[in-house]
């Protein structure tokens, strides 16, 4: 028989093992998007600071691609659909 101390424990521990199960928010470089769109788009909807908007554009730019955001798949899902409509290719990985 399980102690009301030994059942709460479980539960904290199952939740932190879901929280673990992080994704990453890519967003990809295309050759027609301006950077100003990009960055207007990430502070929207990543809810960047203008900075790391920047950074992250510049990092498309050169690197083909930048994790933008990392968290749940729920999280990420409607970020994902929102940068896609605005006609940014975005993936979660």
């Amino acid at each position: 028989m399980k102690t009301k101390r030994q059942e709460l424990y479980e539960t904290d521990l199952l939740e932190l093992v879901e929280d673990t199960d992080l994704r990453d928010l890519v967003v990809f470089n295309d050759d027609f998007n301006t950077f100003d769109h990009v960055i207007s788009t990430l502070i929207r909807v990543c809810k960047h600071t203008p900075e790391q908007a920047e950074q992250c554009t510049w990092l498309i730019h050169y690197k083909g691609k930048c994790a933008v955001r990392n968290g749940s798949e729920a999280e990420l899902k409607p970020m994902c659909e929102a940068i896609c409509e605005a006609g940014i290719d975005a993936r979660i990985l």
